[in-house]
């Protein structure tokens, strides 16, 4: 059986339609509606290579209380989870995440320091490995941390923006989480010092 796309279709709506229909996963949203994103040509390469799996999580399986917030990053589906202390407040935001197993940490942790304007300083390994980066990029659009940045208390360990959106829902960092800049900003409101963290 042959389809023909019909006059009054377009090939945006088509290829909407035929990634609903192969049960390819749609761009997710703030679970409050805010923040959608709008799905391009190429939809169905683009998704599925560079996408969170989206599903709201309760917090209860993974903290014991919310004193202070907490934030869930799952590396799996590429996205990072925050409840607010009272509740009132739950957020779901698309995330890079590390670029292989190597790089990758999993465990508790918590935000100890809170950086609007970042400055960026590679780590010894990543200079080992990439010898003709700089040492140090001022804050500004060049700088990989983006706009925010929540510093864990692991070593060298972030949750940050990006300038570069490309990396967002793909392994693309060195160790640490990204997150688009208006995402981390918006975070980085909500956030305390003492926010618990938990990667899984």
């Amino acid at each position: 059986m042959s389809t023909k796309i019909g006059k009054g279709l377009d090939r945006r709506a088509f290829l909407a339609g035929t990634a609903a229909a192969i049960g390819t996963p749609v761009i997710a949203q703030d679970v409050d509606g805010e923040g959608t994103v709008v799905i391009e040509e190429e939809i169905t390469k683009k998704v599925r290579r560079n996408i969170s799996s989206f599903r709201a999580l309760d917090w209860q399986p993974y903290f014991s209380h919310l004193r202070n917030g907490a934030i869930l990053v799952d590396i799996s589906s590429r996205a990072l989870h925050y409840w607010s202390e009272d509740e009132t407040v739950y957020k779901l935001y698309p995330s890079s995440v590390p670029l292989s197993e190597e790089l990758t940490r999993r465990g508790r942790t918590r935000v100890i320091r809170k950086v609007e304007g970042p400055d960026w300083r590679p780590t010894p390994s990543m200079l080992e490995r990439n010898p003709d980066w700089p040492k140090y990029v001022p804050p500004g659009p060049d700088n990989p941390l983006g706009t925010h940045a929540l510093y864990l208390s692991w070593t060298y360990y972030r949750i940050h923006g990006t300038h570069d959106t490309r990396k967002i829902g793909r392994q693309s960092s060195n160790g640490c989480i990204g997150l688009y800049n208006q995402h981390i900003a918006e975070l980085f409101s909500m956030a305390k010092v003492g926010t618990q963290v938990l990667l899984i």
